[in-house]
């Protein structure tokens, strides 16, 4: 008689938005958008979670790819190419670190100082995936700069400005300061996961060098939360 085999887990399932993309600007070359909380910035593995902001814009705009992207729990702005040119200018402008990238976050507890540097080596926490660690043996380098723009009791409101790109670095920095994000499920502690409904992470602001005009580009989508939480009105 043959061992049994132990059953495999079933595969996590993404939850669904069915909020629309808000193109904020187009051309030839590339898109502005605005992605949804819940929506995943490319498809995943599982046929149940092809659903995502490329697979939808594919639809409308054939050719287009992915430059770079938000995590399903954050909301806010993607460039978007619509040919391999732009894709490959984008992602030299990406790799040089020459995209300006400003997140707004509401954090839990009160940050005391105005403005500062977080600098940590993440590293994946392979035991724990799809987490991520700060590690001083195996972790790469990130830099995240923050500013205050209001406080208020237990609730802190602040730009966030990523240095580096690494996986969670947003969340795993405020984490590491001691404030988390409110409403992530990955980082935060049972008090700051309750205080919002959704992760309070916001990709705001966008900066970068067309890959044919060679203007520079700027693009805005103010956060649908403030120091009270989510207005409960999404950007229009």
């Amino acid at each position: 008689m043959e061992p049994q085999r132990p059953l495999e887990a079933p595969p996590y399932l993404v939850p669904h938005s069915s909020e629309s993309i808000r193109i904020l600007y187009a051309d030839q070359s590339l898109l502005i958008v605005d992605k949804p909380h819940l929506l995943l910035s490319v498809p995943g593995r599982h046929p149940r979670t092809r659903d995502s902001l490329i697979r939808r814009l594919q639809r409308e705009c054939p050719g287009v790819a992915a430059a770079h992207r938000l995590h399903l729990d954050t909301s806010g702005l993607l460039v978007v190419p619509r040919n391999k040119t732009a894709l490959a200018h984008l992602n030299r402008q990406f790799q040089g670190r020459n995209i300006q990238k400003i997140y707004q976050a509401l954090v839990h507890g009160t940050v005391a100082e105005e403005e500062g540097e977080i600098s940590l080596p993440l590293a994946a926490d392979w035991e724990n995936r799809p987490k991520q660690k700060i590690c001083e043996r195996s972790g790469k380098p990130s830099q995240t700069k923050f500013k205050v723009l209001g406080r208020d009791r237990d609730r802190t409101l602040v730009e966030l400005r990523p240095i580096t790109g690494r996986s969670h670095q947003l969340r795993v920095h405020m984490m590491a300061l001691g404030h988390p994000i409110l409403g992530c499920d990955m980082y935060a502690h049972p008090e700051a996961l309750a205080a919002a409904p959704r992760l309070l992470l916001h990709a705001r602001d966008l900066g970068f060098q067309h890959p044919k005009t060679g203007d520079w580009l700027r693009a805005h989508s103010p956060a649908p939360f403030g120091l009270s939480g989510l207005t409960g009105v999404r950007p229009g």
